[in-house]
């Protein structure tokens, strides 16, 4: 099930790349968030992403915003790609998937002939209440992060 504007945030607590829970609900009534997922660690359309969210952390952050960035990938293999690539974001490991049911982005898709589950690329703008602003699901890597933070602005003005 797809997730829509004016929905309330499904919450989680998942590890980070160095085993430390999150909670969504800590930044609840603090900040708003940006959750992006994203298929697969080290893949270059994902390391895009990841890195482009990273560099504009700052951005994100002068305008009261957090950003998570969630896979299905172990917590082990976010802190090799994390390190690799320099990445400041946050990484969640939602290794067995619930969450990503939870979002809606583990989909089907036909590859030669077979229908397999992967995780579409898709973003959400959650805002300081916890409610889905935006919900960008099946989303393009490329200059994302810009459009995300450009939304992130739109809410604060």
């Amino acid at each position: 099930m797809l997730l829509k504007v004016g929905d309330k945030a499904p919450g989680f607590v998942l590890p980070d790349a160095d085993m430390a829970s999150i909670d969504l609900a800590t930044f609840q009534g603090n900040r708003h968030l940006v959750i992006f997922f994203y298929p697969k660690d080290g893949t270059p359309g994902c390391t895009t992403e990841a890195t482009d969210f990273s560099d504009h952390e700052d951005d994100f952050t002068a305008q009261n915003c957090a950003l998570l960035g969630i896979s299905r990938d172990d917590c082990l293999k976010h802190a090799e790609f994390r390190d690799k690539e320099g990445i400041g974001t946050e990484l969640l490991s939602d290794s067995d998937g619930n969450v990503c049911k939870q979002y809606g982005v583990w989909q089907p898709k036909e590859v030669d002939g077979h229908r397999r589950f992967y995780v579409i690329r898709s973003t959400f703008i959650i805002d300081r209440k916890g409610i889905v602003r935006h919900a960008l699901y099946n989303v393009n890597f490329k200059g994302h992060a810009m459009e995300v933070l450009r939304l992130v602005k739109e809410l604060n003005s």
